[in-house]
């Protein structure tokens, strides 16, 4: 078992690194950054907001009006740009982790952390929402597990994965900050052994 490091010790041994949550929709991505950034006192930022800020509009209307391809290379470009800015917690949108690029930003600038949950859960969650582009006018199930086929693997790359369950966040949180500990302690201890 890991001992739970301060919130200090944890931003330090994290440096200029974001914890970037990366998962399906549904999964809680910005639920528990906002929770998370609180525990470790770092700002949070969605990634879909800012997409929605710089481009002056809805995600949905982005997808309507400019198609998918466009929205995911202005989201390829503000996760760029909060990396670089950070460190901050980041949740991305459920795609995101699809890009090769974005995928080489989080492993150099962040740390990857894959919420993951039952598809029973996300189902649960994402009907009550209805602003998903994905998902207007399809089976929300079928979407689904087209989606975990082709992201998951994806996904699989993250350096962490937490499991999402039906309880509360802090559960989550909690359980990623274990991780973050533990994925920490090995870099604090290179930079001892380090010769000045």
């Amino acid at each position: 078992m890991v001992a739970k490091a301060s919130a200090p010790a944890l931003r330090a041994a994290l440096g200029q690194r974001s914890p970037v949550l990366i998962g399906l929709p549904g999964v809680g991505k910005s639920s528990v950054g906002k929770r998370l950034a609180a525990r470790l006192a770092l700002p949070f930022v969605d990634a879909d907001a800012e997409i929605e800020k710089a481009a002056g509009m809805t995600i949905a209307e982005i997808f309507r009006l400019h198609g998918e391809p466009a929205f995911r290379d202005g989201e390829a470009r503000v996760i760029a740009r909060l990396l670089r800015e950070g460190p901050h917690v980041i949740a991305t949108g459920g795609g995101a982790f699809m890009r090769p690029e974005t995928r080489a930003a989080v492993a150099a600038e962040g740390i990857g952390i894959w919420l993951d949950a039952s598809t029973d859960v996300l189902l649960s969650r994402i009907v009550k929402r209805s602003h998903r582009p994905l998902f207007r006018g399809v089976d929300a199930r079928t979407k689904l597990d087209e989606l975990r086929r082709a992201r998951d693997p994806h996904f699989a790359e993250a350096p962490i994965r937490v499991t999402s369950s039906a309880g509360p966040h802090e559960r989550v949180v909690s359980a990623i900050l274990t991780a973050l500990t533990a994925s920490a302690e090995p870099a604090a201890a290179a930079r001892l052994e380090r010769p000045a």
